[in-house]
């Protein structure tokens, strides 16, 4: 609990933030100080008083947040309302007023509750809002159309404080059966079965005890079901349950499926559902019932996932011509992207058709992305690359820089509070045209917060050719040294960091894989021994140097192990196992091939994407790239391949 005279303190203190703000040089002066007073704040330690001298900077709101937040259902109205006011508009502001709406709808205080309401995303503030009207006495028709709304959501459960609200809503004939049956059917699509019980608890007698089976019929496959009444809903219902079942057992749901048909009357759609998951947890493991599984499948029932494995499944029985009409049958869109019109165009070459084959090539070598890339390898021609440097003026960045939002949002990076962070961040967005969102990508890098350009950019198209600001290089004399000294193209070193970290060295993964490679404790230890690399236990992955030297360690022996790198990055990202295992099911296949048939969908992309970085991060190295398809068999000395701009793909001025 924060002190009331340290309040005062406090208070007394943020009038004083009209003043201008520290410079950037007084800011990284007073860093520690203000990283010790945040910390100290957290810890219940925080006298404003001593900390006078940080009263005019830009983060003092944060530090009153990390002072109040301790223990919100202390803070007073008038506490809570001067905060409110001091800081309106900011990030800040938004954070607090979430954690004071939930303290008071703690306390019941709804009138207070009111009184301090702004719209939020919140579902729990939500309904703790419709609860704050309808005890004052405001249950109008618009709060019945609101309290439904909150309703329908419900496909998943929803929190404990909706409970009141959805009670008053059923006392006032405000949750009809149809409105019960709603929520039951998004529920049963999502396999909520316990969305699914709550929900029937105020339907009729008999109605509930359906509801109770459908649900039940999710949860395990039962025969009551054979003599559900034959309607849509019932259907429906045994589509779920049946396509549940097959995700774990596809064998069982495709032998049980034709009786519950049969005795349902089940049509294309619901027949489609079931056959849909057979086919795809067989294909996803490439099991021998594959091709017939995904035959049985009605068109009707295909998606671009569905498409995907068809193509995959006929790669992997090396099956050219039914690859070929399974990418023949995907939508337009779908098959136009450059992955499958350079397997369309690796299918007609196999298949005889060099003629048809060239033309695909060349339609997809104007792709800058691994498919592209192989493509352009096939026409020996350059790599189409279209680069846009954009030209702002120097004013322009400075206005972008001195924003007190992205100034916060910075400061707060430097002080590795990345939510917060990103609370300002977001907040200095909202307001931003796509030039000064572009410059604060820019500005976010100079401070090394380099995956602002991943989550902010490619609102317009142009901007995916933003290559120096998508593909920061940081840490390059490291990434070169210790490349060079374990014989690794330095590119492929930092096209792992970029797909691993996007260049963050404090990122932790939630299996615990640690900084810019991404290195698990146990793997880091490992390597640092056996390569006599420092290493003072797992928060030495913390630090940029020992973690590119293990990282670019852990390459060498994953190429050592797997002979060629495009296996020794499936092994980098999947583990060894799973590798071994595609090793075994499909020796010998071509590597565009064997990537492609990769099960693992995560591992399947990764693969791709770190050698498509590695020719864009060639680019920013060296200016030319080694070719793909010989990086990905790790001949190296190969000549080495420049880059063009297509007419058609100019970047602007």
């Amino acid at each position: 609990m924060i002190r009331p005279s340290a309040f005062i303190v406090l208070v007394a203190l943020a009038g004083l933030c009209s003043a201008p703000t520290l410079h950037a040089q007084s800011l990284d002066t007073q860093r520690p100080a203000m990283r010790d007073a945040l910390a100290a704040a957290e810890a219940g330690r925080f006298d404003a008083a001593t900390s006078s001298s940080l009263a005019r900077h830009p983060l003092y709101g944060w530090l009153e947040l990390a002072a109040l937040r301790r223990d919100p259902d202390a803070v007073t109205t008038t506490q809570a309302q001067a905060f409110l006011t001091r800081y309106d508009g900011q990030a800040v502001a938004v954070q607090f007023r979430n954690l004071w709406l939930a303290a008071l709808a703690r306390r019941q205080d709804w009138p207070t509750f009111l009184a301090a309401w702004k719209p939020t995303d919140s579902v729990a503030l939500q309904c703790a809002h419709l609860q704050a009207r309808q005890a004052t006495g405001r249950t109008d028709p618009a709060w019945t159309e609101q309290a439904q709304t909150l309703w329908r959501k419900g496909a998943k459960s929803l929190p404990d404080g909706c409970d009141p609200v959805f009670n008053v809503l059923a006392s006032q004939g405000g949750l009809t059966p149809a409105l019960r049956w709603e929520r039951i059917e998004a529920a049963a699509a999502e396999r909520q079965t316990g969305v699914m019980r709550s929900a029937a608890r105020g339907l009729p007698g008999d109605d509930a005890a359906l509801a109770n089976d459908y649900a039940a019929f999710i949860d395990a496959v039962h025969p009551r079901a054979l003599n559900w009444p034959k309607t849509d809903r019932s259907r429906r219902m045994a589509a779920h349950g049946l396509a549940k079942l097959a995700q774990n057992d596809p064998d069982t749901a495709e032998r049980l499926l034709p009786q519950y048909a049969d005795a349902l009357a089940m049509g294309e759609s619901e027949r489609g559902q079931v056959l849909y998951q057979v086919a795809l947890w067989t294909v996803a493991s490439y099991g021998p019932d594959s091709a017939r599984r995904l035959g049985n499948v009605p068109e009707s029932a295909y998606d671009e996932r569905l498409h995907e494995w068809r193509v995959r499944d006929a790669l992997a029985r090396g099956d050219w011509p039914a690859a070929l009409a399974a990418l023949r049958k995907m939508p337009a869109t779908q098959r136009n992207d450059s992955r499958w019109r350079y397997f369309e165009a690796r299918m007609s070459e196999k298949t005889g058709d060099r003629a048809g084959a060239q033309r695909l090539f060349r339609e997809t070598a104007t792709s800058p992305t691994f498919h592209g890339f192989l493509a352009a390898d096939r026409l020996e021609q350059p790599y189409a690359l279209c680069a846009w440097i954009p030209n702002d003026a120097a004013t322009a960045k400075q206005a972008v820089a001195r924003d007190p939002a992205i100034v916060r949002a910075m400061e707060l990076w430097q002080l590795e509070r990345p939510g917060w962070a990103t609370a300002e961040w977001n907040e200095a967005l909202s307001r931003f045209d796509d030039t000064q969102r572009r410059i604060a990508v820019g500005v976010a890098q100079d401070n090394g917060w380099f995956d602002r350009a991943v989550f902010s950019l490619g609102k317009q198209p142009d901007e995916q050719r933003l290559y120096q600001l998508r593909f920061p290089l940081h840490h390059g004399d490291t990434i070169r040294r210790e490349a060079a000294k374990h014989d690794i193209d330095p590119a492929w070193v930092a096209a792992e960091i970029r797909a691993e970290s996007i260049f963050n060295p404090k990122a932790r993964s939630g299996a615990n894989a640690m900084g810019l490679m991404q290195v698990l404790p146990s793997t880091g230890a490992g390597v640092a021994k056996r390569w006599d690399i420092p290493y003072a236990g797992a928060a030495s992955l913390y630090d940029a140097d020992t973690n590119i030297a293990i990282g670019t360690a852990y390459l060498r022996e994953m190429e050592d192990k797997y002979a060629v790198p495009y296996v020794a990055i499936a092994a980098y990202n999947a583990g060894p196992a799973p590798t071994a295992r595609w090793q075994a099911q499909r020796p010998g296949f071509d590597p565009d091939i064997w990537i492609e048939t990769i099960s693992y969908k995560e591992t399947r992309e990764y693969v791709a994407r770190v050698l498509a970085f590695s020719v864009i991060y060639d680019w920013r190295l060296n200016g030319t790239a080694l070719p793909v398809s010989d990086r990905l068999m790790g001949r190296v000395q190969a000549k080495r391949k420049a880059f063009t701009c297509p007419t058609a793909h100019m970047p602007k001025s």
